[in-house]
């Protein structure tokens, strides 16, 4: 009667993984109890979503061709575009779908967009790939685009490129403070993702040790068009999701990313901690930071508990 924060399936958003050319549904080792889908794999996960009552999904694409751009992400028969397409056709408007919106699954290197002579990422030139794969997807049936790439201007460029093509009411979820971490191992096992010669993304995610940094992020998406704003990971940056929760007015997502997940499972398989307590436990403490949507791999098993 008196707890200040209650968690339901309604504050969670379920990300998959979808993947070309295959026949049945992959596990990912690193990522228990998690899978790369078939298309019609992941139609049935959808379904299992609706019926416990998570509101929306988002995709991560892992397809058969990589190249230099990555232009199967705005290929009208990608395998993200491909599922979109069957989720609309199957669910109508029962799921908001969501569509990550980087290249990085695509890229034969890795990173999130083009990269030039030197190694670097090319941001200006990154974001025409980014136009082109947002129209791609919404075409398909996404409700909302979520950009992750990190690039300079990509909400401006995405939401100016949405509204040429006559999508203006598709909403924008700006991953806004994505923080070059060490929690998303057990992800790029999911989207077979290795970044070329040892590179990384530090120039162009955040310095985990940077606060204000992500404030002003944040404030720059929102000025280019973004509808809703993301903190990721989420456990270690619970403070910079109660900063933005306090600067914005808009919904404020956190990501609950796959190395936190997996440390959770690795730990409940041994025995180390209660894993059905610890998932509720650490899922309310990110929407009592101020989230107002939580991206976990835990959305499914977590409504189940909370169904009793």
């Amino acid at each position: 009667m008196v707890a200040e924060t209650t968690l339901t399936p309604n504050d969670f958003i379920l990300p998959l993984f979808v993947r070309e050319g295959i026949d049945a549904p992959v596990p990912i080792e690193s990522l228990p109890g998690v899978v790369q889908h078939t298309t019609a794999s992941l139609v049935d996960e959808v379904a299992r979503a609706v019926d416990l009552g998570v509101p929306a999904v988002m995709l991560f694409g892992v397809p058969l061709n990589k190249d230099p751009e990555g232009s199967e992400a705005w290929n009208p028969d990608g395998v993200v575009q491909v599922a979109l397409a069957a989720l609309r056709d199957r669910f109508g408007d029962q799921v908001v779908a969501i569509a990550d919106l980087c290249v990085d699954e695509y890229t034969s290197h890795g990173h999130c967009g083009i990269v030039d002579e030197r190694g670097d990422v090319d941001n200006d030139a990154t974001l025409e790939l980014y136009r082109k794969a947002a129209v791609a997807q919404v075409t398909a049936g996404a409700d909302i685009v979520a950009p992750s790439g990190m690039m300079d201007g990509q909400v401006a460029a995405i939401r100016a490129a949405l509204d040429d093509a006559g999508f203006p009411e598709r909403a924008i979820l700006a991953y806004a403070a994505k923080y070059a971490s060490s929690m998303y191992g057990p992800f790029r096992d999911a989207v077979d993702v290795t970044i070329a010669d040892g590179g990384d993304r530090k120039g162009y995610q955040q310095d985990y040790r940077n606060a204000r940094e992500a404030l002003a992020e944040v404030r720059l998406d929102l000025d280019e068009g973004a509808d809703m704003v993301m903190v990721k990971p989420a456990l270690p940056y619970l403070d910079i999701v109660r900063q933005v929760r306090d600067d914005v007015d808009v919904p404020v997502a956190a990501y609950h990313v796959s190395g936190e997940y997996a440390m959770l499972k690795a730990a409940a398989a041994n025995g180390w901690i209660d894993g059905d307590a610890a998932t509720i436990e650490v899922l309310t403490s990110i929407k009592r930071a101020g989230a107002d949507m939580i991206l976990t791999y835990l959305a499914l098993e977590a409504s189940e508990l909370l169904a009793g």
